[in-house]
């Protein structure tokens, strides 16, 4: 099983996650964040006290899936993340050991 990562603006969300349930991946996360990627307007930047420096509104976007999709989900990921920035976000993928559902038995 791989988790495919990405840290994106977050106008492009929308677009993403439609695309990957198109493709069929269901099991995703989508978490607000801040981080350092080039801001598309000032709208998306803030002024952060921990750093202390200017910080983007982002969104990170988890999904996981089989080996053989990865490919296919990054790519989905990347096609529909563009902003025309010549780096408009990152895409990281790792291996999951174990995955385990949370099922309401109790023994």
């Amino acid at each position: 099983m791989k988790e495919v990562k990405a840290f994106i603006h977050r106008g492009r969300i929308a677009d993403i996650v439609h695309a990957l349930e198109q493709a069929g991946f269901r099991h995703l996360s989508i978490i607000d964040v801040k981080g350092l990627l080039r801001a598309l307007s000032d709208r998306e930047q803030n002024y952060s006290i921990e750093i202390g420096d200017r910080v983007t509104d982002e969104v990170k976007l988890e999904v996981f899936c089989e080996d053989e999709q990865a490919e296919r989900a990054v790519g989905l990921i990347r096609l529909h993340g563009r902003t025309g920035q010549t780096v408009a976000g990152w895409v990281y993928q790792s291996t999951v050991d174990h995955a385990w559902p949370i099922d309401g038995r109790t023994d």
